[in-house]
Parts: structure tokens; C-alpha cells; sequence
């Protein structure tokens, strides 16, 4: 029994050495996934997570720019508007003054007519 060795059958490299029976079919490879870019295939994780946190930085800075412009535009605004109500102010307040003369010279125009060297 020790002398008869049945021979041994050698297994192919797959997977749990594990043969497709279907001598036509080629045999699979792993995926390879093309829609990835360039960039993400070879550059590492703490590269990419180094560029993430510089465009994070750069988006910061552009948004303080932003902040500071539209206040720089609402101080604008406030200034203009601000004139606008001194001048209406002043404007008013001459037609007022204006207004207030004109009650007064014809209130000292009857009382010349009342007056004695006048009507003489």
C-alpha cells in the first residue's frame, strides 16, 4: 500500500486554489477603477487631506474678504443716507424759516397801515 504513491495533483494559484472548468473563460482580474483621477489614485491620504485643509484656508480668507467688503458697502450706504436726512433737515427747516418771515413781514406791513404817520 506504502509503495503504490498516487501522484499529486497540484493546485493553480486562484483564489483558495479554486479552477474555472471553462478552459475559454480568461481569468478575472481585480477591478480597476478608471474614474478616479490621477490624483487621487497616487497621491496619499495625508496629501490630499493636506491640499483639503489649504482650500479650506483659502475659502476662509475669501470669505473675511467678502464680510469685509460688504461692510466697507453697508457703511456706504449708511453715510449716504445719513446726508440725505441732514439735508432734507436743512432744507426743511429753511422753508420753516422762510415761511416764518413771511408771516412776519406781512404782520409788520398791517401794522404799518394801522399807524397814525402812515395813514396820516
Amino acid at each position: 500500500m506504502a509503495s503504490t504513491a498516487e501522484p499529486v495533483l497540484s493546485l493553480a494559484s486562484s483564489s483558495n486554489g479554486r479552477v474555472s472548468a471553462k478552459t475559454w473563460k480568461p481569468q478575472q482580474k481585480p477591478t480597476v477603477r478608471t474614474l478616479q483621477s490621477a490624483g487621487w489614485k497616487s497621491k496619499s491620504f495625508e496629501d490630499r487631506m493636506q491640499k483639503t485643509k489649504v482650500a479650506q484656508a483659502i475659502k476662509k480668507v475669501e470669505l473675511e474678504l467678502k464680510e469685509e467688503k460688504q461692510a466697507e458697502i453697508t457703511r456706504r450706504k449708511e453715510v449716504t443716507i445719513e446726508r440725505k436726512k441732514a439735508a432734507e433737515d436743512r432744507r426743511r427747516l429753511e422753508e420753516e424759516k422762510a415761511k416764518m418771515g413771511a408771516r412776519k413781514a406781512a404782520r409788520l406791513r398791517r401794522k404799518l397801515g394801522r399807524s397814525k404817520k402812515v395813514n396820516g
